[in-house]
């Protein structure tokens, strides 16, 4: 599994229900979560990938006062790289069913140029009725909703509660997922734990809180193609092979072919060429190789490994075309596969606590990149509703107050249908 036993920090020993006498004080006691003061917070602790920065204390401790049982998950030994050490949070409460789990990330992007922000973007102010700051949409604001509506929901429904909420927190959302989510929840199902259902607090909607509830998402890899040739004086290309001339041409023939035409969830897939690399500083040589890559976003009616096979053919018949010479290499990583939770049970939850709450009926959508939710659907439903992503990842990102407050009710409506189902 990648990860030292012996560092799993600070956390109780045991999974599942905190002590009755525990939870039975904290009902009683006043409110101890403060939706705001916890958002800021975790704002304030600057926790871009794959630095955690305090931003996962500040959770545990608010989680462990509403008696949740906490478990820090530390994977990867780096402090770079694809093997960077990251840091995660699992906490629980309760241990009979339904499992309800909420999740998230921590980390967060890279500021970019701190003098282009309004205010500091790792101080957390408020100003104007929002909540600015790196993360506070993307999706720190979010995880102090989940906070929020489960303290209250447990105040609430006091010693009647017979089920579990749980919270799947990692530091490897915004990085590369490899240290994060995934492994995560391999510690999970060797634990046990399996939620019967999971909402995912991504800034999903594109304008208004209750926009888009996001029930899956397209699958994302990215090619890395390679062409040698022969190296040569351009003014005696007989003696030559170019590689660039047939990388061209192999790109053009992915670029201008449709994958497909979409699905009844998903948009077409799309083939993008992010960039062509030869770094022939010399106009009267010929270059020995040329490179390019590509990222396509790709829908349900298609997996990584069947594109990969479409790709070598367009390419093989693409040189084929040249006539024989120079060699490709093609290499590929993929970030993900695409998933659908169909429309059904939780998404008709989730619509109508967002109707409840804010009388907007949200669309169901399959748009945006990637997100943890390709790891959680292994495990059970997972559809993604957070707040508004119009300032996420930019200069000055920030989330409206109302719009957490209002995330943080609908969490609540949420859980109190699913527990009274």
């Amino acid at each position: 599994m990648g990860h030292k036993q012996g560092l799993i920090l600070r956390c109780p020993p045991r999974l599942g229900r905190a002590s009755k006498d525990a939870r039975d004080s904290t009902m009683d006691a006043p409110a101890s979560i403060d939706l705001l003061s916890l958002a800021r917070e975790m704002i304030r602790r600057p926790s871009v990938t794959p630095c955690d920065a305090g931003a996962l204390d500040v959770l545990e401790a608010a989680l462990k006062r509403i008696s949740f049982a906490c478990h820090r998950l530390p994977f990867g030994s780096g402090e770079s790289g694809p093997d960077a050490r990251v840091d995660n949070l699992y906490a629980r409460v309760g241990s009979g069913r339904p499992h309800f789990c909420f999740a998230g990330h921590t980390d967060v992007v890279p500021p970019g140029d701190k003098a282009k922000w309004s205010l500091d973007p790792f101080a957390g102010e408020i100003k104007d009725g929002q909540l600015w700051g790196r993360g506070a949409a993307d999706m720190k604001g979010a995880i102090a909703a989940f906070v929020a509506a489960a303290d209250a929901f447990l105040r609430a429904k006091g010693k009647a509660f017979a089920g579990s909420i749980s919270l799947l927190i990692t530091g490897d959302e915004e990085g590369d997922a490899v240290n994060g989510t995934d492994k995560v929840l391999r510690w999970m199902e060797e634990k046990g734990e399996r939620p019967d259902m999971c909402v995912v607090g991504e800034p999903t909607n594109p304008e208004r809180l209750g926009d888009m509830i996001k029930i899956g998402r397209r699958g994302s890899m990215t090619g890395y193609l390679t062409v040698a040739g022969v190296m040569g004086h351009t003014a005696y290309p007989q003696l030559a092979d170019n590689p660039a001339h047939r990388l061209v041409r192999m790109l053009d023939a992915v670029a201008r072919a449709k994958l497909d035409e979409g699905s009844a969830h998903f948009q077409a897939s799309t083939l993008q060429i992010t960039t062509i690399d030869i770094g022939n500083p010399a106009t009267n040589v010929i270059p020995a190789e040329a490179k390019g890559v590509f990222n396509i976003r790709f829908n349900d009616q298609h997996t990584s490994k069947a594109i990969t096979v479409w790709l070598r053919e367009k390419f093989d018949r693409a040189m084929a075309e040249i006539g024989p010479g120079c060699s490709y290499k093609l290499e590929v990583k993929v970030s993900g596969e695409s998933f659908v939770t169909q429309p059904g049970p939780l998404s008709a939850l989730v619509a109508e606590c967002v109707k409840a709450e804010i009388n907007r009926t949200p669309e169901l959508s399959t748009t945006g990149g990637t997100s943890d939710a390709r790891f959680i659907r292994r495990l059970c439903p997972v559809v993604e509703f957070g707040g508004v992503g119009k300032t996420m990842h930019k200069i000055d990102e920030r989330m409206a107050v109302a719009d957490l407050e209002g995330l943080a009710r609908i969490y609540r409506r949420i859980l109190e249908r699913v527990f009274t189902a």
